[in-house]
């Protein structure tokens, strides 16, 4: 992320600044090639009662939490770090790449609107390329590895079955190296990484790599797109 420019400003009117750059933004690059997949053949089993959660890892977590921001259904999505100890879960020494974490997000999402399986489909399709190898676009290093953090053998099985679908079905060029791994810890980023692509949608970086992102989520699957993002709360984060 040390590519990355940090911008510190904010915009009174963040949601509708985003949406009127999007409007102007045409997919490029990789995410030109996104299309939609097919859904997993394998459903969780877990209760469609009380609000889920799952981690995901899939590059720089600004464009992975936007797209999960505008999905129907998703109530909260946070920023962070997932993959090392606690103590390593700081954007400095994350960045290094030396301490096993993996930039993340954690989506919490209600079951009777979106189902794990929905979510695992938006995660493969648009949110990031699961055939790259600790990368993600501009991004090197393992801290932007693709990576399904799991709560639990439902997640798991859910994640490889799907995993072992795409690759059988050819949907991709070459093979997923997404890794399917136990969820050990979720430590949330620093605070100015929250809502950072909807409250920078000027950014160079947003602009060329995270707007085409959420233009395809709209593009592929405007079932379950929604045009305002559901921001995640500040004060939720620990830094």
């Amino acid at each position: 992320m040390n590519s990355r420019l940090i911008s510190t400003r904010r915009g009174l009117s963040a949601g509708f600044v985003f949406a009127a750059v999007l409007a102007s933004v045409a997919p490029a690059g990789a995410a030109e090639q996104a299309t939609r997949i097919p859904a997993p053949a394998y459903a969780a089993s877990a209760s469609v009662g009380a609000p889920q959660t799952v981690v995901l890892a899939g590059g720089c977590f600004w464009g992975v939490q936007a797209v999960f921001q505008h999905v129907n259904g998703v109530t909260n999505v946070l920023s962070g770090y997932s993959g090392g100890s606690k103590r390593s879960a700081d954007y400095e020494e994350v960045s290094t790449g030396a301490t096993g974490h993996a930039e993340s997000v954690e989506v919490t999402f209600d079951p009777k609107v979106i189902s794990y399986g929905e979510i695992l489909q938006l995660y493969f399709s648009v949110a990031h390329d699961p055939t790259e190898l600790n990368r993600q676009g501009p991004d090197e290093g393992p801290q932007y590895r693709s990576a399904i953090f799991v709560n639990g053998d439902d997640q798991r099985q859910a994640a490889e079955s799907y995993i072992a679908q795409l690759n059988a079905s050819g949907a991709y060029r070459r093979p997923i190296v997404t890794e399917v791994a136990p969820l050990m810890g979720f430590y949330p980023a620093e605070n100015y990484h929250q809502n950072y692509a909807t409250l920078h949608p000027n950014s160079p970086y947003i602009a060329i790599n995270d707007l085409p992102k959420v233009a395809n989520l709209k593009r592929l699957y405007p079932d379950v797109y929604r045009a305002e993002p559901v921001l995640a709360p500040i004060a939720a984060a620990s830094k």
